[in-house]
């Protein structure tokens, strides 16, 4: 139970709030919450495969590792839409944002102040022209699920929220040691 005193204060509150002016309120919400960095990101599965299936992955620089079709928004593209031009501009798959639907769950948000929000297709392999430009994405390859490559770090935590890869069981996904 609230005591009544400190209700009668946040009542207080809430009507100054709502009694200034509309970007004035935004504004005060701006400074008081956190801020977030959003990107798009895209599972491409072949409709093709068998098994346990295939996954489309990317080697970018420095090339260390496998990752997924994804990228930041732009000042207000929707979600869909960005991962949608995501994956064409990084492995030239050119899909309608009707296309994707939303991986469950949708937006999985990162300790270091970003959130991802994960779509899904399915596309036959066999039929899908795969483009890269050799700056930002050096190869474009489908892997089995069962025999993935190594992975970035940040790939593979984000596929063990769909219980794929070397992180599958481990929820929540454990957090990279930055430790000295």
């Amino acid at each position: 139970m609230i005591p009544r005193s400190r209700a009668t204060g946040r009542a207080v509150a809430y009507q100054v709030f709502y009694r200034l002016p509309l970007p004035v309120r935004r504004r005060l919400v701006r400074l008081a919450v956190p801020k977030y960095i959003v990107g798009a990101v895209t599972l491409v599965r072949d409709s093709e495969a068998e098994g346990a299936g295939r996954l489309l992955l990317l080697r970018q620089p420095p090339g260390r590792g496998w990752g997924l079709p994804a990228g930041l928004l732009q000042k207000g593209e929707a979600p869909v839409v960005g991962a949608a031009r995501e994956l064409h501009e990084e492995s030239g798959i050119r899909l309608s944002p009707r296309q994707l639907s939303p991986a469950v769950p949708n937006a999985v948000v990162h300790a270091k102040g970003w959130v991802d929000m994960v779509f899904t297709a399915e596309v036959p392999a066999s039929r899908t022209e795969l483009k890269v430009d050799g700056a930002e994405v050096f190869e474009a390859a489908w892997h089995p699920l069962d025999d993935l490559p190594k992975l970035t770090w940040p790939t593979a935590r984000l596929l063990a929220y769909y219980d794929i890869g070397p992180l599958a069981g481990q929820f929540p996904p454990p957090v990279p040691d930055t430790k000295p």
